[in-house]
């Protein structure tokens, strides 16, 4: 007995992706289906990383195929398919780069470079290759933050070679200059800076390369928003009045230069109490929230206001690596599954599909 395609489709079309609410057939990940009489193999490929999800996306195909009258052996193999998704108009792609995310807020303070480091670090703990860029010139932490120290090396006097650090590629102003020696300069300077940074890295196939951009919405923000190619934007704020206005601006900047919003990450939310678990919303409530809700963007997740999530950046292991089985972790986790999915369901670069052209004289 032959199983036909239309009953195994019709099966797996039961299957929800949790993450993204979809079934698989809807979503176009099931591919590479082969049917031998009554028995089944096929391949479940996620746009998103999605490492900690395989098993029990497993589980659920293989009930939903154990479903089907006569059905046989069942072979089941679960990846993911990260491709590049399309950026401002008139900027193009960077090699080996497929998805840049901005991590941005409107002033600092507010916990920017955790939420950079800890979102590279839980992309990449969930299968992808990730990569971090350190865009504050005036004042670089990611060294500090992801525990790396030296200098990228160079082995033809024209590029560099991104540092490593709990598996992530990682490059900064700060591995450059002296640890005390601050850079007094002009904006046009650390502009070029900066791009010599981003294009002039030997980025290895990433998948997403994180910026952690300068705070502000001054000169500087508003041409790397222009010049660098970027998929989408993640706004980081606390609840207070004064941060909330501040993130408005930036989100504002980007819509103006159409680099899509991709959430925003509410830090110092609450705090609790260490001795005694009184909850108190020291910078108020609500406010991320509200925000969303007047700019029509998602709430990616709001983070306590936690003396851990501090010391363990400072020590050069943030949340996701020092405690990665925590509560807060799993909040820094789902922040990164639900920026991956928002990128994975927006439109794909079409660029390398179209022929260059060139016109010579002859």
């Amino acid at each position: 007995m032959t199983i036909d395609r239309q009953v195994i489709d019709a099966a797996l079309a039961t299957v929800v992706d949790p993450n993204t609410q979809r079934d698989l057939i809807a979503s176009k990940a099931i591919r590479n289906v082969t049917i031998d009489g009554a028995n089944v193999s096929l391949d479940v490929v996620l746009g998103y990383p999605s490492k900690s999800q395989h098993s029990a996306m497993h589980d659920a195909v293989d009930r939903a195929l154990a479903a089907v009258p006569g059905i046989g052996s069942r072979t089941i193999r679960l990846s993911q398919d990260i491709v590049a998704h399309a950026v401002q108009r008139g900027v193009k792609l960077l090699p080996n780069v497929r998805n840049i995310i901005a991590v941005a807020s409107g002033k600092g303070g507010v916990g920017k470079s955790t939420t950079a480091a800890n979102l590279a670090l839980a992309l990449a703990a969930e299968g992808a290759n990730v990569g971090v860029l350190d865009a504050d010139i005036y004042g670089p932490s990611m060294p500090t933050m992801l525990g790396v120290e030296g200098r990228p090396e160079s082995t033809d006097g024209q590029t560099m070679e991104p540092l490593v650090s709990h598996g992530v590629q990682v490059n900064s102003i700060g591995f450059l200059i002296e640890k005390d020696n601050p850079m007094v300069w002009r904006g046009p300077m650390v502009t070029s800076a900066l791009d010599q940074l981003l294009r002039q890295t030997n980025w290895r196939d990433l998948d997403y390369l994180v910026v952690d951009m300068p705070p502000g919405t001054g000169d500087i923000q508003l041409t790397l928003a222009q010049k660098v190619p970027v998929t989408g934007a993640v706004i980081v704020t606390t609840p207070q009045d004064i941060a909330l206005l501040d993130a408005r601006k930036g989100l504002k900047m980007f819509e103006k230069v159409d680099i899509p919003i991709l959430g925003i990450v509410e830090n110092m939310s609450v705090h609790i109490c260490s001795n005694c678990g009184h909850v108190e919303h020291i910078f108020g409530s609500g406010g991320g929230a509200a925000m969303c809700a007047d700019y029509g963007t998602t709430l990616l997740g709001s983070l306590p206001l936690s003396m851990g999530i501090r010391e363990q950046a400072d020590a050069g292991h943030p949340t996701v690596v020092a405690e990665p089985d925590g509560p807060v972790a799993a909040i820094y986790r789902d922040i990164a599954r639900k920026v991956a999915i928002t990128i994975a369901e927006k439109s794909r670069d079409m660029s390398s599909k179209f022929p260059s052209i060139v016109v010579q004289n002859t």
